[in-house]
């Protein structure tokens, strides 16, 4: 009774009592409590709190950098503003926990430490708001993974098919250029398979587990560009998201960002491109802050890119920039040694793709296909002959297969795109040679005897006509 009356009676004794008393109870109530001096070293943890850290025994926690043992902890956070964190949810191991940080003052009102309080099973109600926020955290980390896999590439440098000297020219520069982490610029005619290489580059890289992000500056509105390659700030304009968006470029960091028909871009965004290879940093539309990243491009155009500085269209500083390292893709014209082997290919993907049986080439099918100028170039040719097997009931694909898909072959005399003697004749070897080297796998001593001619006569004939 005496002590009760002199605390009735002294108000200063009165609140001291019951801060103590107040700090015994939440000291039971939670799942655990922790303490920090001014300079953010635990000095006092409860028991409860030592077998949640994996049953450590009190020595081995006392002394240490409060973030030493619980990384994500903001307890250095409330003891530097001095302000609570009244509720929030603190994920540690398997386990979410809801926490309680404050500051701990002297009389002067000085923050001398901060004493964070966890509750989790003894707080039944916050149950259901824990579960959720588990969930939902399960459920980003799965959504991010499965980005993640979507970003990742297809091909590989055994994608790009073919064994002829302009084929392996190419591998060997992208193999180059895989080894070295600097800008690259694909040229070649559309459907030569740019993509393609640019996946393989980066998939060979040491950006390989990084995202691999593609955008077609043609396909995309110029009004939208550079939202799309920069970014937008929340309510950047009318319509935009208003939890703002990250561009191309911020999804690419730390990866690749392939720019495919950079030659269409109009010239506001080059200028802004170009900075951004300068000094890697974006600039949001509507944000006053910049963002640093790490991307390395892959650019590709299949237009003259050259002709386009020459006449104004695009800026010759970027241009400079981006022709660190160029590879050309020669259209399939030019490699008319690899359509066996391309053809091969594609009638397997064809296969694991719809199910239907296996087709092979006959000889006279490979020479119908090199009598052809492939605009379309290896694009051209899986859509021709995916239209073949569709149409096809044979196992094995003949030149009649293709009457009705490829142009017919003009008459010998026809005047609309007459050729040479000497043009007509090195088509026809060039076809000739190249459905020998298939026919015989490759082997050229074979094919030689399938075309009745010598080993050394077959090397000079590839060597001139350039398979």
């Amino acid at each position: 009774m005496g002590l009760t009356a002199e605390l009735m009676r002294d108000s200063d004794s009165l609140k001291e009592w019951s801060m103590r008393t107040l700090f015994k109870r939440l000291d039971a109530l939670f799942e655990g409590a922790i303490a920090i001096d001014r300079h953010g070293n635990i000095v006092w943890v409860n028991d409860k709190y030592l077998r949640m850290l994996g049953n450590l025994n009190a020595q081995e926690v006392l002394g240490q950098a409060i973030e030493t043992i619980i990384p994500h902890s903001l307890l250095r956070q409330v003891l530097t503003n001095g302000e609570p964190i009244l509720l929030d949810l603190m994920g540690f191991g398997n386990q979410t926990f809801v926490v309680t940080r404050m500051p701990i003052t002297d009389a002067e009102g000085e923050v001398i430490g901060a004493v964070g309080f966890c509750l989790y099973d003894m707080h039944h109600c916050l149950k259901p708001l824990v579960s959720k926020f588990d969930k939902l955290q399960q459920e980003l980390a799965e959504t991010q993974r499965r980005l993640v896999d979507h970003r990742t590439t297809r091909y590989t440098f055994d994608s790009y098919i073919g064994s002829s000297p302009a084929c392996a020219e190419v591998k060997q520069r992208s193999q180059r250029a895989a080894q070295l982490d600097t800008t690259v610029l694909l040229l070649g005619e559309t459907g030569t398979g740019k993509e393609l290489l640019a996946q393989a580059i980066h998939a060979s890289s040491d950006r390989a587990g990084k995202p691999f992000i593609a955008i077609n500056a043609a396909a995309i509105p110029e009004n939208l560009l550079e939202s799309e390659f920069f970014g937008a700030a929340p309510g950047a304009y009318t319509g935009a998201d208003k939890r703002g968006r990250d561009g191309k470029f911020k999804l690419a960091d730390g990866g690749t960002l392939f720019l495919d028909e950079i030659g269409d871009m109009p010239l506001q965004i080059q200028a802004k491109l170009l900075r951004v290879l300068q000094e890697q940093e974006i600039e949001p539309l509507g944000a006053n802050r910049v963002i640093r990243v790490d991307v390395r491009v892959i650019a590709a155009t299949s237009i003259d890119l050259k002709s386009h500085v020459a006449n104004g269209r695009f800026r010759s500083d970027l241009y400079y920039r981006l022709n660190v390292l160029s590879i050309t893709l020669p259209p399939l014209r030019e490699r008319l040694a690899d359509l066996g082997a391309l053809c091969d290919s594609m009638l397997s993907q064809i296969v694991e793709r719809t199910g239907m049986p296996r087709r092979e080439m006959a000889p006279a099918a490979l020479q119908r296909l090199c009598q052809y100028d492939w605009p379309g170039n290896v694009r051209e040719l899986r859509n021709t002959l995916e239209m073949a097997v569709l149409f096809s009931d044979s196992k094995t694909l003949g030149a009649d297969d293709f009457a009705t898909i490829l142009p017919a072959v003009a008459a010998p005399d026809a005047l609309d795109g007459w050729r040479s003697l000497a043009e007509t004749v090195a088509a026809a070897e060039r076809a000739a040679i190249a459905a020998a080297l298939h026919a015989a796998g490759g082997k050229k001593t074979r094919a030689a005897q399938l075309l009745g001619i010598s080993r050394a006569t077959l090397y000079e004939k590839i060597a001139a006509l350039h398979l």
